[in-house]
């Protein structure tokens, strides 16, 4: 399955509606219990874009979308404008080919070079396939939050995980590399 990453676009709103419907409906990657409508994903999509952030599409040699992912804010308080969050989302003739890895690296490196110094991975469910995803590209397990989560008939625990990117907390970071529409306060 030949896959390009790229920018993802307004265009590509319809298919990560369906590929969010059918993670929150099927999976524990997120905690929502019903699917937001199109329209939702639109201002989610603007929020997360209209900010600087990177929105990342991965495509088949069609242009038929396979996943995203996308990095956002941690917590919104300026002394953690350093620090991302990342989400990566597959559909399910996409998992376990390596998309889910090639995302994540390309968001590494976009979210490095924006000058973020740290990113979390949220892990809903704990699931065992995004920690070895995550574990693979050098994230390490901070904390496991327990029950936070009831679906699909049963409690789900959290898992957090962090990576240090670029310098990590090792320098003082540079203000000029950060994106300037980004936390203006």
């Amino acid at each position: 399955m030949p896959t390009l990453l790229r920018d993802a676009s307004p265009s590509d709103l319809e298919s990560i509606t369906a590929i969010y419907r059918e993670s929150v409906l099927n999976g524990v990657a997120s905690y929502e219990i019903s699917p937001p409508e199109l329209s939702e994903m639109a201002a989610r999509f603007s929020a997360i874009t209209g900010q600087g952030y990177p929105y990342i599409a991965a495509v088949d040699d069609e242009n038929r979308l396979l996943g995203y992912a996308y990095a956002s804010s941690f917590r919104t308080r300026p002394a953690y404008r350093w620090m991302v969050e990342d989400s990566i989302y597959l559909g399910p003739e996409a998992r376990g080919k390596g998309i889910g890895r090639l995302l994540l690296h390309e968001l590494i490196e976009r979210c490095t070079s924006l000058g973020f110094r740290q990113m979390a991975a949220v892990i809903g469910g704990a699931h065992p396939a995004s920690i070895a995803l995550h574990r693979s590209a050098g994230f390490e397990e901070t904390g496991r939050l327990k029950g936070t989560g009831y679906k699909h008939g049963k409690w789900l625990d959290t898992m957090i995980m962090q990576r240090a990117l670029g310098a990590g907390s090792s320098t003082d970071p540079d203000p000029t590399t950060y994106p300037g529409t980004l936390f203006n306060g």
